[in-house]
């Protein structure tokens, strides 16, 4: 039988045990989900929403930075935040679009940001908000968007920061999530 592989985290108090799992030929990681772990959402999100200065509007990319981004909202008490979107939605107005391929997506992938939300974002200082932050490339395509709305990004967090992301001296993280090379896993 073969045992699987796991990695402990420990952030905000909270301990996980996450699956490590290959993504491509030669490198693995470890699997970080928090849609529906309440527990290390609302320990995690005020100790994130501490390091948030002086912003006035919170932004995420749909799906899996929607539950941290809804804490931290209610911890700053603020009344709204704003999701990029990953379609075009026949409600949206004139809607901002920007194209992205992430480390856990593998393919391109498209975000999007209602033309209403845009014309609410300008001007105001934001923050982008993620579960984990690797490649940098869904947090850029946000921050596209963002800058295409008028809006200045004053912050960048995440509960986790991965591989390179961890040396990044622009981003606000809570742990460290190590890469798993398959050279390292034999």
């Amino acid at each position: 039988m073969v045992m699987e592989k796991t990695y402990t985290l420990e952030v905000a108090g909270v301990t996980r045990q996450l699956s490590i799992i290959p993504i491509t030929d030669d490198l693995s990681i470890a699997s970080f989900v928090i849609l529906g772990d309440t527990e290390l959402v609302t320990a995690a999100a005020p100790l994130l929403a501490e390091k948030l200065e002086q912003v006035d509007v919170l932004i995420t990319a749909e799906a899996k930075g929607i539950p941290l981004i809804h804490e931290i909202s209610r911890v700053m008490q603020m009344k709204k935040y704003y999701v990029a979107r990953k379609s075009v939605k026949p409600y949206m107005e004139a809607p901002l679009v920007n194209e992205v391929e992430s480390i856990t997506t593998q393919k391109k992938q498209v975000l999007c940001l209602d033309g209403a939300d845009a014309r609410e974002i300008a001007g105001k200082r934001v923050a982008i908000i993620d579960d984990v932050i690797s490649t940098g490339k869904s947090l850029q395509a946000i921050e596209d968007l963002v800058v295409q709305a008028g809006g200045i990004v004053v912050a960048r967090a995440a509960i986790l920061a991965e591989g390179n992301a961890t040396l990044r001296s622009d981003i606000l993280f809570l742990e460290e999530l190590p890469l798993f090379p398959h050279a390292q896993m034999k």
